[in-house]
């Protein structure tokens, strides 16, 4: 399993994938490693672990495009750690062809809220009079003010492959993420293939992937797809969420 595809584990459907998932109190961890460090851990992965599988396909390509205020209003409430903030972005699945717009809100009872609508594929790059509608709904919730009239714009590109694994006995399930790519609205573009990212999601308790983990000596950081792709493309950013992260796996010289 070097090549982080999996071969040797049985498939998972979708819909059991997700059946499985939404019994859980989930819990997130995400671990960034290079990629020597991420084949060679994830070699020793539970062998009845399952990995998610459609139409043939293990691994699958995701874009993601973020809104902002020119003011980046997103990426501050997150990098201040402010008790109120949001992200809103469009999600696409590349390989099935499905768009998304989510939008994720964090109030003042620090509860997170993830909700998401159907978004026309051809337009997934702009914010459109019904996308605005729906997000200026989610940011009143949280108390923004006047969230109607907040110039959001596009502000950065994600794109990355996927894999989903099921970890045994449905006690969690993992993501690994390769292939990582940012651009941001000035066309800059910051590309890591040295890297993965691992997320993890579990129960109340770790799961048997954070424990190999560990177990290899990596432990879970601060790290956002959007915060710290932005704050590695523009290093005059306030950053200090990231800031390990940054020192670690994204050097001033490889943006």
């Amino acid at each position: 399993m070097s090549t982080l595809d999996f071969a040797t584990l049985d498939g998972v459907s979708l819909d059991e994938l997700v059946e499985t998932a939404s019994m859980l109190t989930r819990v997130d961890r995400k671990y960034v490693l290079d990629r020597a460090s991420a084949e060679r851990t994830l070699a020793g992965i539970a062998p009845d672990s399952r990995v998610l599988e459609i139409a043939g396909l293990r691994t699958f390509a995701y874009q993601s495009m973020y809104f902002d205020t020119p003011e980046l209003l997103s990426y501050r409430m997150a990098a201040t750690a402010r008790r109120r903030r949001f992200k809103l972005r469009t999600r696409t699945y590349v390989d099935t062809h499905r768009s998304f717009l989510e939008v994720k809100t964090r109030g003042a009872r620090a509860t997170t809220v993830k909700d998401r609508i159907d978004y026309e594929l051809a337009r997934c790059d702009v914010l459109t009079d019904e996308g605005r509608d729906y997000a200026a709904g989610a940011l009143s919730a949280i108390g923004l003010m006047r969230p109607d009239e907040l110039p959001l714009q596009p502000t950065l590109e994600t794109r990355y492959d996927r894999t989903t694994l099921l970890l045994p006995d449905g006690a969690g399930r993992g993501t690994i993420d390769t292939a990582l790519e940012w651009e941001d609205d000035q066309g800059t573009v910051l590309r890591r293939p040295d890297l993965v990212i691992v997320e993890t999601k579990s129960g109340s308790r770790a799961s048997a992937l954070d424990r190999l983990l560990w177990s290899n000596g990596h432990r879970p950081s601060r790290v956002s797809k959007y915060g710290t792709g932005l704050a590695a493309i523009r290093r005059e950013l306030p950053s200090n969420k990231w800031h390990q992260v940054l020192r670690r796996h994204f050097p001033a010289s490889a943006a």
